[in-house]
């Protein structure tokens, strides 16, 4: 089994969106770190990996924080090359607007 990387991780990670924006959280800028590291620990006899995921939200007081993170547990403990999720949320570096992506700027009209 190949060993996922920071990209394939990001690819699943466009799959959870934010409740409030027709917007994904990659797209968002929401994701400010992905760290993989191999599981020697795992149950199994295939090599898997943990992750440890920082995110932040659109606003401190965002209701659907807790949402968010378990869709985004939720959509890795898909992976079959992974053993165990943690996402860290975080509010260091304050999320601005400037995170968004170009297209999906355009989609929410900011551009």
């Amino acid at each position: 089994m190949i060993p996922l990387t920071e990209p394939d991780i990001l690819a699943a990670l466009r799959d959870v969106y934010d409740p409030e924006l027709p917007v994904n959280i990659v797209d968002l800028g929401l994701v400010y770190r992905i760290d993989l590291a191999p599981d020697p620990d795992a149950p199994g006899m295939l090599p898997r990996q943990k992750v440890e995921i920082d995110v932040t939200m659109t606003s401190q007081g965002c209701p659907a924080h807790e949402q968010i993170i378990e869709k985004i547990k939720n959509r890795l403990a898909g992976l079959q090359q992974l053993s165990q999720t943690t996402v860290n949320l975080t509010w260091d570096p304050p999320w601005t607007p400037h995170r968004i992506a170009t297209e999906a700027r355009k989609h929410l009209g900011i551009e």
